[in-house]
């Protein structure tokens, strides 16, 4: 007697004349466009902010200070990484006096 388990799943056949598309790997790339200038925001943990404060019991000053610094952490490595490529556009005196 065969057993149940070890029976093979029924094999799916293709549809003749129904090949898959060819695509050429090794064709160049369209060229992108232009990189914008990037500007830092006037206040990276504002969405942080928004959320409130983290459902830790009695250590979300805490865990909101910390998360707070990582936050300015990585806006700060952003900064110093457009600058590194040419791409930092430091806001204008108006517009710092818009975000306060």
């Amino acid at each position: 007697m065969s057993d149940p388990n070890n029976a093979r799943p029924p094999q799916r056949r293709r549809r003749a004349g129904r090949r898959p598309r060819r695509v050429d790997l090794w064709s160049l790339p369209p060229a992108l466009p232009a990189p914008e200038p990037i500007t830092g925001a006037g206040d990276p943990t504002s969405l942080l902010r928004s959320l409130g404060p983290p459902p830790l019991g009695g250590h979300s000053t805490t865990a909101e200070h910390y998360v707070a610094a990582v936050i300015e952490r990585a806006a700060g490595i952003a900064i110093a990484l457009a600058a590194a490529a040419d791409l930092w556009s430091p806001p204008s005196a108006g517009e710092d006096e818009d975000q306060g």
